[in-house]
């Protein structure tokens, strides 16, 4: 064909110069969906997983293929620019752009039919995933492909970036696992498009309309440009840069497809794909396998490729110094073998035999100095692979190091050469005073991960970046190897990509973007006519964030709020369905903003300022409270998060100022003064259970508080623990192990003060002697959750008076509620920090359990022989973990199921504050409800969280949760395993108080006869 056919070059244009206001109207009259223009969520979405920010013009949320489509009709007809996104995960800033967003992730989501004897399937582009694969499951297949984002990254957004994973090395990329693409341009064409063979190509050219002009500017850009493409893209597993034209070459079947995998939203929007399928591997083992250096275990990748592996990973040793100093993956990280760096070598097999036969044949061929592990159970492999897939997280935001950041860290080259490029890549860090930075990644592939603590925060820093970046561009095309080998190029290394194609096949690049988007309306600025790699910085040589005055003194980000709020890296794991607790509101409303990412970034826009600045630098924010108001606090960030965002102490900070000198939402009241509020109750707690059950007074008493209509309130009981221990008569037994203080939480105290005795019970049973204090003391929690921490503070500072000779004595504080022990393990030294009594409340306080097992290990627990479903409280989980608990069920003989289906969703005061009940049961039953009404009657159910027992209680599963201490109580006395719950009074409990009114109005009308009498 005639050079004067080919495409014309796309050319670069003055941004687009939207009306939003009208574009907003029309897509909310057009477009079946979510249409939001709104500050809150512009911020939410004005940056990804790199180190690049641009606020969005807006954001569409299509329930369906047809309304995404009619948005970009809209959009098209407003000369708006477009961007698809899925999980939001993208490590080069092709997932943020200013342009109208559209997010397929809530609805878009379906997997569409399964072929499963040719192993096929349909779905849209906003299904994660590993909700995709265990739909799969059934039949026994999966999609190959799988990074380590798998929990929350989407089929769509692995499709714009031609994702890999560890499981590339058998299955390869997307590319290599796609058959057809169901794609829109921006002018307006629909067309299903894949492998082409000559009849069909000549068919399409030969026509008429769009599609053929398409496909004859294609073809012309195949015979242009196909001897460069031989020639210039490198001969590597991983090449991951730049758009795919080798898929127009004959030997790939004309495959566009192919050719629009990878493209990151710069041509087409992706409706549907036909994906091709893989078996689930019958068996596997994983063999571990030490090294001295890393750059020796690169060296040695070719001999273990020899062995056929499904996955062969590396990690060095700084990656595993940052996780212990993280405490991340503990109980793998101790099944190392030894060595200072590692291969992590899957192999796979129809059978158990030939699995392991495989595992031998690697480990016998390894040299002598090489240390090995071996596993094959699923859950210690599982386990394993989480020390490799933790990489991002573990890199990031490491105690006592300069932060790291992205920009250079997903480079390929060929795998014989991966040693000497480590090398060489290590002499460059030090030339540029970076360190020693950690390097991990798909050595099977010659891929590499890294992430380099780069400063960005001021104009040498970034000069030094840019010019770091663009000697490792050249330090990688002189081995023969990509920029990217799965991130994709955006805009960190979209710039760079001329060092690597050269100068025709840039053009080739912005000829195929002319013939697919002439008007450069997707995704501009990406992969082609590029921004530059040092504008749009999320950070950046004029940053200059908000510095507020906190209360909380955030010791881990240096005691700055604004860099709290820049913690997040935007890895997306609180976007997952499943696993952990984090992030209970996006799993129930499937919401960016109510993620905790999405959260992180809108507290980010508020610190950070500047003129495009969605929100400003301002407490009273609506946005940002808006987005907070759904946070359960239930700390599960701050162990699930990667870089431990912990969003309940944000929320707590953020509302202290929000609300201050100013009226607060009843709740606050009502719940927030709930220890308070329950001491008063406790002069007459009989009379106020009887009048909570009369409807019409629950009706007017909800309403006054906040609270839901929808919950039951909660029965006080009639004799307060702390009465019973006064009653009692203090402590009793020899107490030879020692004394400790068991803390009479407001809970424990005035609702199920059952589980306080039962604990005294247990304690002196193990040889302990227990005191109670005796003086009214309370954690401050509700206060802390409410944003209320003047007075939390002066609360926290009565308890340490309280408290002071018991620590300063060096006693143990028995913590029953996890919630309270958390304030005292957590919260209460971020409130007093330098505080030496704070520090040894944190250090003293422990639970039932871990008191138990440390202090009383040779003590045995009655045998309680049952089964037991076990949900643990979220503030334990985040903070105080459960192994401990773990260890005491076992030799008390329970066969514990501890469940990993995330909050029950009450969380406090949360689930009960009007406008939450909804979000609060959507929780529950994304996991613990429905495993508790399919428990037998002889299963036990443990929640030792006063929340979570209600929520379990007050869902109509006819079930009350234990706490631990009960059920080792019954079993000491040999007695069944029951709760003991106060239950209201009837009607006669209100008869006192009946009789005191009409006496009332007895000597008030006598009073009224004698007045009148006088006055006569």
């Amino acid at each position: 064909m005639d050079p004067v056919d080919l495409p014309s070059p796309v050319v670069r244009r003055a941004p687009a110069r939207t009306d939003a206001g009208a574009l907003e109207r029309d897509l909310l009259a057009r477009v079946g969906g979510e249409v939001r223009f709104d500050a809150g969520t512009r911020a939410a979405y004005s940056t990804d997983g790199s180190n690049y920010r641009q606020v969005p013009i807006g954001v569409v949320v299509p329930r369906t293929v047809e309304a995404a489509r009619a948005a970009v009709a809209v959009c098209r007809e407003h000369g708006a620019p477009l961007l698809s996104r899925g999980g939001g995960t993208s490590l080069a800033g092709e997932c943020c752009n200013t342009a109208v967003v559209i997010d397929w992730s809530k609805y878009c989501n379906r997997l569409l039919s399964v072929d499963a004897e040719n192993r096929r399937c349909v779905v849209e582009p906003g299904i994660v995933l590993d909700d995709l694969n265990r739909q799969l499951a059934e039949y026994g297949l999966r999609y190959g492909p799988k990074p380590a984002t798998h929990p929350n990254c989407t089929i769509g957004g692995m499709i714009g970036n031609n994702s890999c994973g560890s499981t590339a090395q058998a299955y390869g990329k997307v590319v290599d696992n796609l058959r057809r693409l169901e794609v829109l341009t921006y002018d307006g064409l629909r067309m299903w498009v894949g492998r082409t063979d000559d009849a069909e190509l000549d068919r399409l050219t030969a026509s008429e309309g769009r599609e053929a002009e398409l496909y004859r500017g294609l073809v012309a850009l195949r015979d242009r440009y196909a001897g460069l493409v031989r020639e210039r893209y490198p001969d590597i597993p991983r090449r991951v840069s730049g758009y795919n034209l080798d898929s127009l070459l004959p030997e790939q079947g004309f495959d566009i497809a192919g050719l629009l995998t990878g493209s990151e939203s710069t041509l087409v929007t992706v409706l549907r794909a036909e994906l091709e399928l893989v078996p689930v591997p019958k068996h596997t083992a994983l063999v571990v396998l030490g090294y001295p250096d890393i750059c020796q275990a690169a060296d040695h990748v070719p001999a273990v490729l020899e062995h056929q592996p499904a996955a062969l990973e590396g990690v060095d040793r700084q990656l595993i110094h940052f996780q212990r100093k993280k405490h991340l993956n503990p109980a793998a990280l101790k099944e190392l073998p030894d060595g200072r760096a590692y291969l992590m070598v899957q192999v796979n097999g129809d059978t158990r035999e030939e699995a392991d036969g495989r595992a031998r044949a690697l480990i016998d061929a390894k040299p002598d100095d090489v240390d090995h592990a071996w596993f094959d159970d699923e859950q210690r492999v599982r386990e394993l692979w989480l020390v490799r897939e933790s990489g991002l997280g573990a890199t990031a935001h490491v105690p006592g190091q300069p932060d790291t950041w992205e920009g250079w860290e997903d480079s390929a080259v060929p795998v014989h050469r991966l040693g000497d490029y480590l090398r060489d890549l290590r002499r460059l860090y030090e030339e540029f005073d970076y360190g020693h930075p950690s390097v991990y990644g798909h050595f099977g592939h010659g891929c590499v991960h890294t992430r380099i603590p780069f400063d960005l925060e001021s104009e040498e820093g970034v000069a030094r970046m840019r010019a770091f970046v663009e000697k490792a561009a050249d330090l990688v095309v002189s081995y023969g190897g990509s920029l990217s080998g799965e991130h994709g190029d955006g805009q960190s290394r979209g710039e760079l990509l001329v060092k690597m194609f050269g100068p025709e096949l840039i053009e080739a690049f912005e000829r195929l973007k002319g013939l697919f988007d002439p008007d450069n309306r997707m995704n501009p600025g990406k992969i082609v006519l590029p921004y530059r790699l040092d504008e749009n910085l999320r950070l950046g040589a004029d940053h200059l964030p908000w510095e507020p005055e906190t209360v909380f003194a955030f010791p881990h980000d240096d005691g700055k709020f604004s860099r709290a709020a820049a913690r997040c890296v935007g890895v997306g794991k609180c976007r997952s369905s499943e696993g952990g607790v984090m992030c209970p509101s996006y799993r129930a409303t499937r919401e960016e903003e109510h993620s905790t990412r999405g959260r992180a970034r809108l507290l980010f826009e508020m610190v950070r300022g500047g003129d495009d600045a969605p929100i400003a630098p301002d407490w009273r924010s609506k946005d940002v409270h808006d987005a907070l108001d759904l946070c359960l606090a239930c700390k599960g960030c701050k162990t699930d998060c990667p870089v431990n965002v912990d969003m309940a102490t944000y929320k707590a900070e953020f509302l202290h100022h929000h609300y201050k000198g100013r009226l607060r939402p009843l709740a606050h009241y009502s719940m927030g003064w709930l220890p308070a509020v329950a001491r008063v109750v406790a002069l007459a707690p009989r009379t106020v259970n009887a009048l909570a059950a009369l409807p019409w007074v629950a009706r007017v008493a909800k309403a006054l508080g906040g609270v839901a209509p929808e919950r039951d309130v909660p029965v006080f009981a009639e004799q307060r623990f702390t009465d019973w221990w006064h009653e009692r008569g203090g402590p009793r037994g020899d107490g030879y192990r020692g004394e400790v203080v068991v803390w009479p939480d407001t809970f424990t105290d005035h609702f199920h003060p059952a589980i306080g005795r039962a604990a005294v019970e247990v304690l002196e049973a193990a040889g302990f002697r227990v005191k109670v204090p005796e003086a009214a003391v309370c954690c401050g929690l509700t206060w802390i959750s409410t944003g209320q921490l003047n007075v939390a503070k002066r609360v926290l500072g009565h308890t340490i008076d309280v408290l002071r000779e018991d620590l300063r004595r060096g006693t143990p504080v028995v913590g029953l509620e996890p919630s309270c022990t958390a304030v005292f393990r957590a919260d209460a030294a971020e409130l007093f920090p330098k505080d030496p009594d704070i520090e040894r409340l944190r250090k003293q306080t422990r639970t039932l359990a871990e008191l138990l097992v440390e202090r009383a290990d040779d003590w045995q627990p009655p045998a309680v022989d049952a089964r037991a479903v076990v949900q643990r409280h979220c503030h334990q989980y985040a903070v105080m973990g459960f192994g401990a608990d773990r260890k005491l069920l076992e030799r008390a003989g329970v066969d514990a199921d501890v469940l990993d289906a995330g909050c029950c969703g009450l969380a406090g005061d949360f689930g009960f504050e009007k406008g939450h009940y909804e979000v609060s049961m959507a929780c529950a039953e994304s996991g613990l409800l429905p495993v508790v009404r399919a428990a037998d009657d002889a299963t036990l159910v443990l929640a030792d969280g006063f929340s979570c027992r209600t929520q379990v209680e007050q869902a109509g599963t006819g079930r009350a949760p234990l706490h631990l201490a009960e059920v080792l109580a019954a079993a000491l006395r040999g007695q069944d395993i029951e709760p003991e719950r106060p239950s209201p009074p009837g009607p006669r409990a209100l008869l006192p108080l009946a009789a005191a009114g009409a006496a009332a109005a007895a000597l008030a009308a006598l009073a009224a006869v004698r007045r009148s009498a006088r006055n006569c």
